[in-house]
């Protein structure tokens, strides 16, 4: 297997494992809010998201940025708990046309920027030994990216089977989904703190 597909495949399982479950319940807070009918909205938080982590996994991978591992990991769940406490707010829409906040895509993008950074240690290990860190980081991102699309798609079907079975409006999934997030979120900023 060549070097790309080797930081793909690393890129993608680091993200489709128990050990990335921080990752997961960010995507799914900022995820559960969503129907398909709302995959524009989602697809450019989505896109924040990523462009904020994208960049300081480089920036961070290529030493140009340094932070305090202890700080970031720390902030990492934070940024869960604040996505999962804010969606306690949740109002569904009445129009399929109102537009995403901008102060939300602001916040997802930062959000990203901190879990970028929780990413750059994990790839910093694996990245010693090559000669060249471009084409790696870049195969290591497309994995995450990939996975990140699988789990974003999974949680939507789960939504929409979840509350068509159930018969359940949108507002109540968001409140029980966002609990459980909080409630698996939580310990992790205090055992952090």
């Amino acid at each position: 297997m060549s070097t790309f597909n080797s930081y793909l495949v690393l890129g993608f399982q680091h993200i489709m494992n128990w050990q990335a479950l921080d990752h997961l319940l960010f995507i799914f807070s900022i995820t559960c809010m969503y129907k398909f009918y709302d995959a524009k909205k989602l697809f450019i938080l989505i896109t924040a998201f990523t462009l904020g982590h994208s960049l300081t996994l480089a920036l961070a991978t290529l030493h140009w940025i340094n932070f305090s591992q202890n700080w970031i990991e720390f902030l990492i769940p934070c940024t869960i708990l604040f996505s999962a406490l804010s969606n306690l707010n949740f109002k569904e829409q009445k129009s399929r046309t109102e537009k995403l906040p901008r102060s939300k895509f602001i916040t997802v993008s930062v959000f990203g920027l901190i879990h970028g950074l929780g990413f750059s240690n994990y790839l910093q290990s694996l990245l010693g030994k090559e000669s060249s860190i471009i084409s790696p980081l870049l195969a290591f991102n497309i994995g995450l990216e990939l996975a990140q699309i699988i789990i974003v798609l999974s949680i939507l079907i789960f939504s929409s089977i979840f509350i068509e079975l159930f018969k359940t409006k949108l507002r109540y999934f968001v409140l029980a989904t966002s609990g459980i997030i909080i409630g698996l979120a939580l310990p992790m900023v205090l055992e952090r703190w």
